[in-house]
């Protein structure tokens, strides 16, 4: 590094000195060499200071310009910094990332090692080995100790924690269908239609409602009996007259079907309706249609809180 900067000073030095000395001799050149205008003599000027018309006497002298002075030119050496030094250079450090590797690994890679030890590789396969096996035994007591302990003590529920569940109708009979008197009863019903433009296949809307305890029975539409076989919901489809007839209904396509609670029934109204209301959202889920209330309106909460007070009130009264 040392000579690199000594040698860049000394060419900077001899350019300067080359350039000076070559715009110091540039008007000399010229001088000599351009001709005088128009024939006319050279003026010179003798040695006292007074011109001279023909420059003929020897002791005159020839005009000279003026020296051209130059700027002077400062050659700033920079240092270079080499590729070691910058290797040299402190780096901040990087985190490198720790690696675990389990005792079985660390096992399996020193057998795969040419100068290792045979024996001491065996050694430490038949110890992992023995632990292993002595993990499984005691897995296996406490397991055989579990098993004995439930044989031993078998859990039995109570009577009183038991959910009472009504006895199932008897199949192959129709629901007992004893409505009040037009006059004398009160309809309460929600519709389960098709999303447009598809409709109900008839053959799942068999299934979904046999799914759900409906049976076919009288006036040709479904009821869904209670543990007394009386009917207590019923289902209609929606196009007239409402009827459907098993040995076709597979093969037809329905808009949807209107599921409705007689009043007074088996059950007081407000149980009428939350049956109603949990029926027509369970086949709504198997059949991915779209509730609606009685008017064909969207089922919202509020449509359903409404529905509620007005049967309250109507107990009521």
């Amino acid at each position: 590094m040392p000579e690199l900067r000594w040698t860049l000073l000394i060419i900077g030095v001899l350019f300067v000195v080359i350039l000076a000395w070559w715009e110091r001799r540039r008007p000399h050149q010229a001088s000599r060499q351009a001709p005088h205008i128009g024939g006319e003599p050279r003026p010179v000027v003798s040695d006292d200071g007074s011109w001279g018309g023909d420059g003929a006497s020897g002791n005159s002298r020839v005009i000279r310009d003026p020296a051209l002075t130059l700027p002077e030119i400062r050659t700033e050496v920079r240092p270079l910094v080499s590729v070691r030094d910058r290797e040299r250079e402190p780096t901040s450090p990087r985190e490198l990332p720790v690696v675990e590797i389990p005792d079985d690994a660390l096992i399996a890679m020193r057998v795969e090692g040419e100068h290792d030890d045979e024996e001491v590789v065996d050694k430490e396969i038949a110890a992992v080995a023995v632990e292993v096996a002595a993990d499984e035994a005691i897995d296996e007591e406490l397991i055989d100790e579990e098993l004995e302990e439930e044989e031993a003590e078998p859990i039995v529920p109570s009577v009183a924690d038991a959910p009472e569940l009504p006895p199932p109708p008897p199949t192959g009979v129709k629901p007992i269908v004893d409505w009040p008197p037009e006059d004398q009863r009160t309809l309460v019903s929600l519709r389960l239609v098709a999303r447009p433009p598809d409709r109900f296949r008839g053959n799942l809307l068999r299934q979904a409602l046999a799914a759900e305890g409906f049976v076919l029975g009288a006036l040709d539409i479904f009821h869904k009996p209670d543990a007394n076989n009386r009917a207590v919901l019923s289902a209609a489809s929606l196009t007239k007259p409402g009827t459907f007839d098993l040995e076709t209904m597979d093969i037809q396509r329905f808009t949807g079907l209107n599921l409705f609670a007689v009043l007074p029934g088996p059950k007081p109204p407000q149980k009428a309706f939350e049956d109603l209301l949990l029926t027509a959202r369970t086949l709504n889920e198997r059949l991915e249609g779209a509730l609606q209330d009685e008017r064909g309106g969207p089922l919202t909460p509020m449509r359903i809180q409404a529905l509620r007070d007005a049967l309250g009130a109507e107990a009521k009264s």
